[in-house]
């Protein structure tokens, strides 16, 4: 049993990496460490150009196929995901999530983009066969707080709703506590 979370925003500082980050600690302070994958690490050529032979693609490509359940956090730009995770789910084989357990995570601007998790990720998620999509957690920016040492305040609400959603996925990870921990991808090579 294998977790892969994907950061899909082109910003280091996104609100949604770092929600992703305060998700993948949590699962860590209950024995489960997965991989990473951030998309923005990656060869904007050869993700462009859809060339899944490149070294930092055929990698990531790979960390896809072999996760069981995967953790995708992605910032809503115009009431829709991020353009770097349509390109890389658009170079993904059309079974790419068979069998696999998938938790969408969305940050924006107001509760006006909450339904792009729905409308416009789930579809895509669903075409490429996810086992399971759960329902997503969506933030609305002023819920994520980045203080002065860098650290995240939460909201009430969004800390409750992060909680549940990954005690949802817990539950649905058969033998979660064997997770074995995977190194972070290494970084893609200059284009």
């Amino acid at each position: 049993m294998s977790i892969l979370t994907i950061a899909s925003s082109p910003s280091a500082s996104s609100r949604s990496a770092r929600l992703l980050g305060r998700a993948r600690e949590s699962l860590a302070a209950h024995g489960i460490v997965g991989g990473h994958l951030d998309l923005r690490d990656l060869s904007a050529e050869a993700l462009v150009r859809a060339n899944v032979n490149e070294p930092s693609i055929a990698a990531a490509v790979k960390a896809v196929a072999e996760a069981d359940a995967i953790i995708i956090a992605t910032p809503v730009y115009k009431a829709a995901y991020s353009g770097l995770l349509k390109i890389f789910l658009d170079l993904l084989p059309q079974d790419a999530l068979s069998g696999k357990l998938v938790l969408p995570i969305a940050s924006g601007g107001s509760l006006a983009h909450a339904l792009a998790i729905d409308y416009a990720l789930r579809p895509v998620l669903s075409s490429l066969n996810a086992h399971n999509v759960l329902p997503g957690i969506f933030a609305v920016d002023k819920e994520i707080e980045v203080q002065g040492d860098g650290s995240l305040l939460l909201s009430p609400a969004l800390l409750s709703r992060l909680t549940l959603r990954l005690a949802d996925l817990r539950a649905q990870l058969p033998h979660a506590a064997e997770l074995q921990q995977f190194a972070r991808l290494p970084q893609a090579q200059a284009a």
